[in-house]
């Protein structure tokens, strides 16, 4: 009897571990450990994007950079070790990703209030959805839970990180290669609504590109005269770079999609009908929008005993 109670026991134990180990992610996550985590996160932005409008838009990339590479673990804040090269250094980051002083920032003060708690990718999630907000976008329940990467992937985030010279078949399969529909990746692409991209990102289609309106592809070649200036920027929505709404769809439909990436979610593929009811449409939109962002925001996150909470965003404990 004593035998099988100890077997019993053990069974019950294992069955603990394993679900705590797949632990799902839940809105209420921090409830008791960290109550006042969004509050913070919250007040934080709102200094931020005070500050500088801009970073709203920084702070939604690096989440969408960082769930595209072995998913939503905050890999992407890591710095170089001896061990791996960071995400931040690959091709498509390196001197373009921005806002990791507004994560360290808002670490410290979650740090203070509820030490080696809450993780640095969870942070980032309620930091970019805030971000959305902040400049007009709609909200939405982040869900929580996520743990923190120990490692990084310099080789994934060249390889799998969609392009601004992607076409509408590659944009669909990179998106898809992340459970992510061709629906979604239109409505996440919205996102470009708000922010700025580098010359070097829309020098090609501004030279090269046929299916571009001439008067704006003169005013892009001005802005991107030459190489020399591939730091220069340009706002990925003219009309209203800082603030969340659907003229980016209807900027696609005049042929005004800052990069070729842009512009291939109109250019007689499957995504012309649902660009043209976005552009008419912003409440669906913004629908649209908050499901594709809750969906990236569970591609494969560590959770339960899987990764760390960091007490550093850019090293490994």
């Amino acid at each position: 009897m004593a035998s099988f109670r100890n077997h019993f026991a053990i069974i019950l134990i294992a069955s603990i571990l394993v679900s705590f180990a797949n632990a799902k992610l839940s809105t209420n996550f921090y409830d008791c450990t960290c109550p006042n985590l969004q509050e913070i996160v919250r007040n934080e932005m709102i200094a931020a994007v005070n500050k500088e409008q801009r970073i709203g838009a920084s702070l939604l990339r690096l989440f969408f950079h960082d769930c595209f590479i072995n998913g939503c673990d905050a890999g992407i804040l890591l710095d170089d070790t001896k061990t791996f090269r960071s995400e931040k250094t690959a091709s498509p980051n390196r001197n373009s990703l921005r806002g990791f002083e507004v994560i360290d920032n808002i670490k410290t003060r979650v740090e203070d209030a509820c030490p080696a708690t809450v993780s640095c990718a969870d942070i980032l999630a309620l930091a970019a959805r805030d971000g959305v907000v902040l400049l007009g976008g709609p909200t939405w329940e982040v869900t929580l839970g996520r743990r923190d990467a120990r490692t990084a992937s310099f080789s994934r985030a060249n390889n799998q990180l969609p392009g601004p010279s992607y076409n509408l078949s590659a944009l669909i399969s990179s998106f898809a290669a992340k459970g992510l529909s061709a629906r979604d990746m239109t409505a996440l692409s919205g996102g470009h609504t708000i922010g700025q991209a580098r010359c070097s990102s829309f020098r090609d289609r501004a030279y090269n590109d046929t299916e571009i309106d001439p008067a704006f592809a003169a005013e892009r070649r001005a802005d991107c005269p030459c190489k020399c200036r591939e730091n220069s920027l340009a706002p990925l929505d003219l009309q209203t770079p800082t603030r969340f709404e659907n003229s980016y769809y209807k900027n696609l439909l005049v042929k005004r999609g800052l990069l070729h990436s842009d512009q291939e979610l109109f250019n007689g593929g499957s995504q012309d009908r649902l660009v043209r009811f976005y552009s008419n449409n912003e409440g669906a939109f913004r629908r649209d929008f908050v499901n594709a962002m809750i969906k990236m925001g569970n591609i494969s996150p560590l959770t339960g005993t899987h990764g760390e909470i960091r007490l550093n965003c850019r090293v490994v404990n």
